[in-house]
Order: C-alpha cells, then sequence, then structure tokens
C-alpha cells in the first residue's frame, strides 16, 4: 500500500502542510505512522480526500483560455482502476482535475496500477498515458540508459515481444 509523508501529501492536494495537519486532527483525514515514526497518510484515504476536494467538472465553462500546451503532464493519485479481461480503465485525480485512462489490461497488471499510488497522467492530443514517477532517491536511481521506458498500449507491447 503506497504511504505519503504529510509534506508530500499536502503537496498532492495543493494545500499547506498546516492545513493537512489541522484536517487530520479534525478526523477530515486518517493518518498513520510510518516505519521510520513520521506522520504519513495512506495512499488509498489521500485519494479519496482529493476527490472530495476537486471542483466539479463544468468549474471552469465560463473561462476563456489564454494558453495551452500540445503535451501536459498531471501528477496525481489513482483513485480507481477497473480491469476486465482485455482493458483496464484508470481514474487519476489531480489536484480539481479527474483524467480517465484506457490502456491494456496487461500494461495496468505490469505496471502494478492500483488506487492510491501517485500517477502521471500525460496528456497528449486525445491520449491519456498513465506513469508512475520514481520516488527513489537521486543516489539510488539508475543511468536513463538501464532503464526500460514502459509505455502503456498493447501495441508497444507486441512491438517488445516480436523485437525479443
Amino acid at each position: 500500500m503506497a504511504t505519503f509523508r504529510i509534506r508530500e501529501a499536502a503537496s498532492l492536494l495543493g494545500v499547506s502542510t498546516d492545513t493537512l495537519r489541522r484536517w487530520a486532527d479534525d478526523g477530515r483525514i486518517a493518518t498513520i505512522t510510518d516505519s521510520a515514526g513520521r506522520l504519513a497518510v495512506e495512499g488509498v484515504a489521500l485519494a479519496t480526500l482529493a476527490q472530495e476536494l476537486a471542483e466539479p467538472p463544468d468549474h471552469a465553462a465560463d473561462q476563456a483560455v489564454v494558453a495551452h500546451s500540445a503535451r501536459n503532464r498531471f501528477s496525481g493519485l489513482i483513485t480507481r482502476v477497473v480491469r476486465d479481461t482485455v482493458m483496464a480503465q484508470v481514474e487519476i485525480q489531480a489536484g480539481p482535475h479527474r483524467f480517465v485512462s484506457l490502456l491494456s489490461r496487461e500494461a495496468a497488471d505490469e505496471l502494478g496500477l492500483e488506487p492510491g499510488m501517485l500517477a502521471v497522467a500525460a496528456v497528449k492530443s486525445t491520449s491519456v498515458s498513465v506513469e508512475i514517477p520514481d520516488t527513489r532517491p537521486p543516489s539510488a536511481v539508475r543511468p536513463p540508459s538501464q532503464v526500460a521506458k514502459r509505455r502503456s498500449s498493447s501495441m508497444a507491447i507486441g512491438e517488445a515481444r516480436r523485437a525479443g
């Protein structure tokens, strides 16, 4: 189960650590003590609170767009994963934004996608891919040449099998 230190959880929610601590004191979110004895929040509880804090989808309907980019990345929490025999549906809450991605079940299983996990919704055109950020300290990260990038399309998985 994913857990987040108070500082990380507050950052994902877009609030101060003091605000998150007050919410914990008021019972709005449950906290735990991590293995190092620090206050932490379980990923599922954090994802639930992120959904509660999210604005309704039509909140910006009357606001004009002044700029946009062809590629955007939204860091957030996985709030729901629905798997069937072939496909998986993954929902990510990133601040007030909710993203839904459809990907192969095999890709979802390989990424180990579960509610409460930190993920990045990378949006390009009309497709959303799910990425899992590396949360290890910089000294523990392997050079990019040694890391195989996982892609969430069944086509990429098929290409890798044919190449191997």
